[in-house]
């Protein structure tokens, strides 16, 4: 049953009146247990009058705007996110520079010329490569898998490959990660059997004529051709044009350009630690995002969540035993280049890196945290996130980590992430409609509060988790 706001906060109010005594995470005692309850209820109350959350993602979307790896509006971000975090009074402020990836969209039509004439709803995929100035003119084949491309062998040959996936509506977001592989190697692949060019039904869960776009990867020696998606009603006509046995051909257009990589950074500030400075908890989000919309969710509600989190700790004074780093990662988009550097500079404190969590799953009411770690790590967590039952927030999954958090999961380094509703999130993800309206102040608010208290538990712990087993490193959640 849900839970009202008043009643919470009514209930959160009452913790407040007894003495908060050491801020110590004692694991899951009455007394800790009421302990890390006042925690909450602290966090609550300061976020409840500044939403300093929503404030900030306001400003990072509807100010800067878009910020994809290399252009004006990723500076600018680093820019206005490093002043921010000063402002806010959080210490070791810098960045920490980054060489990135500088791709351009350009323009991109698309047009059906048989077996009827109609315009068609497209966007590059990053890092396509373009067109031919008067575009590229083919029949479609249609595939739902690669095993599917594949049986087609040479009958790909001189075509145009639609893959073509429909996503199902999941609190969870299930079912992104089997389209999104198509859409990453779709283009690679196809190629492999001579395709001339690659369509992609939409990776969205709305019906609005919303192309979505998204990363994917060439892969070397073999020979790159233009990539994009498809609005899902478009390649829906499609699907059905060709299910009737109709030859199918589209006209298509792209003008991208992949320019000189260009410096861009990484964004930090911290907590210190009043015991065990030296070791680290790290929340983050990416600060880059696609051009077409303004990265609301994706993911500026991330960045906006763990710059909140470290200002509400900072200044409610909750510091724990060990330091809590926010950093703001560059590129996760197309490339993991901010999350790749920062596990390469700081190489030699990983040992000291204790945990680190990411918010990349958009803006939705927070429901709790996945875990990656060692052997008992995860009953660790259940019986901390108690506290958070006033926000709904208690459900733990096995899994939990994110692309830019990833590679500091070959040092052990256990990995949370942030859940949250995903019901809407591939509504409006990689598109145009990726903006500030789609985010309730309300949700966000309560993300950061999630996060700010998971960062200070897991820093306060008296003994850390444990770290994922040596067997375990290899491969890390993107």
């Amino acid at each position: 049953m849900a839970i009202s706001r008043p009643r919470v906060v009514a209930a959160l109010l009452l913790l407040l009146l007894v003495p908060l005594g050491s801020d110590s995470a004692r694991g899951a005692s009455p007394a800790g247990e009421v302990r890390l309850q006042r925690v909450v209820a602290r966090l609550l109350g300061e976020e409840t009058v500044s939403r300093g959350a929503y404030a900030k993602l306001a400003y990072l979307t509807d100010r800067i705007g878009a910020r994809l790896s290399g252009s004006p509006g990723a500076a600018a971000a680093v820019e206005w996110t490093a002043a921010e975090m000063r402002r806010d009074g959080l210490s070791r402020v810098h960045t920490e520079k980054v060489m990135v990836p500088h791709w351009v969209r350009g323009e991109e039509t698309a047009a059906l010329v048989s077996p009827t004439s109609r315009n068609l709803v497209i966007t590059a995929l990053g890092m396509s490569v373009p067109t031919p100035p008067e575009g590229v003119t083919a029949e479609v084949v249609e595939v739902g898998s690669f095993d599917e491309l594949h049986a087609l062998g040479s009958k790909v040959r001189g075509k145009m490959v639609l893959f073509y996936k429909p996503m199902e509506r999941n609190p969870d977001g299930e079912g992104y990660g089997a389209a999104a592989g198509l859409r990453y190697r779709g283009a690679a692949e196809a190629a492999k059997q001579g395709a001339v060019a690659t369509l992609i039904r939409s990776l969205g869960t709305l019906s609005a004529r919303l192309p979505h776009t998204g990363a994917h990867s060439y892969t070397d020696g073999v020979e790159k051709i233009p990539a994009a998606s498809l609005a899902s009603e478009d390649a829906d006509l499609l699907h059905r044009l060709i299910a009737s046995g109709e030859k199918v051909r589209v006209r298509m257009t792209l003008a991208c350009q992949l320019l000189p990589d260009a410096e861009s950074a990484n964004v930090l500030a911290e907590v210190r630690g009043r015991s065990r400075p030296e070791e680290v908890v790290v929340i983050g989000g990416h600060l880059d995002s696609w051009d077409l919309g303004t990265g609301a969710i994706d993911d500026g509600a991330g960045v906006a969540i763990s710059m909140e989190a470290l200002r509400l700790l900072h200044k409610l004074n909750l510091r724990p035993r060990r330091t809590i780093r926010a950093v703001l990662f560059m590129n996760e988009e197309n490339g993991n280049r901010g999350g790749k550097a920062y596990a390469e500079t700081h190489r030699a404190e990983m040992p000291r890196h204790v945990a680190a969590i990411e918010s990349d799953s958009g803006a939705g009411q927070p429901l709790g945290f996945g875990v990656t770690s060692g052997a008992g790590g995860i009953e660790q967590v259940t019986k901390l996130v108690q506290a958070l039952e006033s926000l709904g927030a208690t459900r733990i999954v096995k899994g939990g980590g994110g692309t830019d958090i990833g590679p500091m999961r070959a040092a052990g380094v256990p990995l949370l992430g942030l859940q949250q509703d995903m019901t809407r999130y591939f509504d409006c993800h990689h598109t145009a409609a990726d903006t500030l309206d789609k985010v309730d102040p309300r949700d966000l608010s309560d993300n950061a509060v999630a996060m700010a208290f998971m960062a200070y538990a897991l820093a306060d712990l008296e003994s850390p988790l444990p770290r994922i087993p040596e067997d375990q490193r290899g491969d890390h959640d993107e």
